[in-house]
């Protein structure tokens, strides 16, 4: 009886959990479970590929690139031969002075003793006064063949022709022969006046020179006009007209 009871108390197992409970029971889940597993070497492909296809280049790219084996063309020689050469730029002595110092690498040069410096300028002024006078006789030489090869000038009028042209004379009364070889001489001037038709009488004063004093106070004299003899003196005696009483 006890045993009866035992065995009502104890419910029959679940098919499902007497399945699990064994052992050899095929699991029906397993595939499903591992299907995801199977899926990962694939996900895990992908990145892969992504990065293989980003090394890869394009196409645009493999056609800009030469291929390894082609030679590339220089092409700077051929456009050095196709472009005119550049004409040498015109420098002063001053300009290509400058340039050569700022070529100056900053090197040092070695100690030199006051004698050596002094030799060395010495060389230099030479060199410099030998290249100067080349370059003047040069210059004379192209200088003369200019002259020999342009035509004969036309001569000049001169400035002061020799042309005497006809000095006045003058009479009048002298009135002073105290200095020595010099006679001073009134000159009287009538004239009709040009308005009022009046006789205007006037007078001046010129000093003559007399050579050997011949004329003397009173005498009517002629004089003619020459060079200047003196600060004061433009007129020389000619002779004399009349002999004071």
């Amino acid at each position: 009886m006890a045993d009866d009871k035992d065995n009502e108390n104890e419910t029959p197992a679940a098919p499902d959990e007497a399945e699990a409970k064994t052992p050899d029971a095929p699991q029906a889940d397993a595939p499903q479970a591992d299907a995801p597993a199977a899926e990962q070497p694939a996900a895990e492909e992908q990145p892969a590929a992504d990065e293989a296809v980003a090394d890869e280049p394009t196409a645009e790219a493999a056609a800009d690139e030469p291929a390894a084996d082609e030679p590339v063309a220089e092409a700077a020689p051929a456009d050095a031969a196709q472009a005119p050469a550049a004409p040498e730029e015109q420098l002063s002595p001053k300009e290509r002075r400058r340039r050569s110092r700022s070529k100056h690498d900053g090197e040092s040069r070695p100690a030199r003793s006051a004698q050596e410096r002094h030799a060395e300028r010495q060389a230099t002024r030479k060199d410099k006064a030998v290249r100067r006078r080349a370059r003047r006789l040069q210059e004379r030489a192209k200088a003369a063949e200019r002259r020999a090869a342009a035509p004969a000038p036309e001569p000049l009028p001169p400035v002061h022709a020799p042309v005497e042209g006809r000095r006045r004379m003058r009479q009048g009364i002298v009135i002073s022969d105290k200095a020595e070889k010099t006679i001073t001489v009134r000159i009287d001037v009538a004239r009709r006046h040009r308005r009022y038709e009046k006789i205007v009488r006037s007078s001046s004063t010129l000093h003559a020179h007399d050579e050997n004093n011949d004329a003397h106070e009173g005498d009517t004299v002629r004089v003619i006009e020459s060079r200047p003899l003196s600060r004061t003196k433009r007129w020389a005696l000619v002779d004399v007209l009349e002999r004071a009483r």
